[in-house]
């Protein structure tokens, strides 16, 4: 009775625990629309990381000197949804094969990365990664960096729930949308309602 008590104990604390996730996977409107999508994400912040100045405007950036990549950090339910099934969807939304690129967007700032904050999800990116180029799963090497969370940038407030706001947008119904819509087809049983 005492081990049924624990585990209903420790089962209750994990559904009370949120984890932090952090991608970039080329323009953060798009990685932003997808993610907040996903049932177990609670919070979708698009904003700067990985670059060495301090509280980098948009336009810096832009300029692609400043070393920082547009990324999204997510708020996650860990017994909603699983890191692992981040990953799934962080890989299967973007190239990862593209080296500072993707789509028309092209620059450092657009660069495929995983922003770990611990050793399980470090250990969980580099597995995944390593399964995709030992199955050739793209037909080329994936080139996602996998890197130790730095200080995250929230970006302008117009950057959040870009998607949301502005989804009658010439960029939003041509770059975002399909994107969208492929969402719905491969992972419609992770979406919210």
């Amino acid at each position: 009775m005492i081990l049924v008590l624990l585990s209903v104990g420790s089962a209750e604390a994990q559904s009370q625990k949120s984890e932090k996730a952090t991608f970039g996977m080329g323009c953060f409107w798009c990685s932003e629309a997808i993610f907040q999508r996903l049932n177990g994400v609670t919070s979708v912040k698009s904003g700067f990381e990985g670059g060495e100045v301090a509280n980098p405007s948009y336009e810096d950036v832009c300029t692609g000197t400043t070393g920082h990549a547009e990324v999204v950090e997510l708020t996650y339910d860990p017994s909603k949804i699983s890191y692992d099934e981040l990953l799934e969807v962080f890989w299967k939304s973007h190239d990862p094969t593209t080296l500072n690129r993707q789509g028309a967007d092209e620059g450092t700032q657009y660069r495929s990365v995983v922003f770990y904050h611990t050793p399980e999800q470090k250990l969980k990116a580099e597995h995944y990664k390593a399964e995709l180029n030992k199955t050739n799963a793209y037909g080329k090497p994936v080139v996602t960096e996998i890197v130790k969370a730095d200080p995250f940038y929230l970006a302008e407030g117009y950057h959040q729930d870009y998607y949301l706001k502005n989804s009658n947008q010439p960029y939003c119904r041509l770059v975002i949308l399909p994107k969208m819509e492929k969402l719905e087809k491969v992972f419609k049983d992770k979406l919210k309602n």
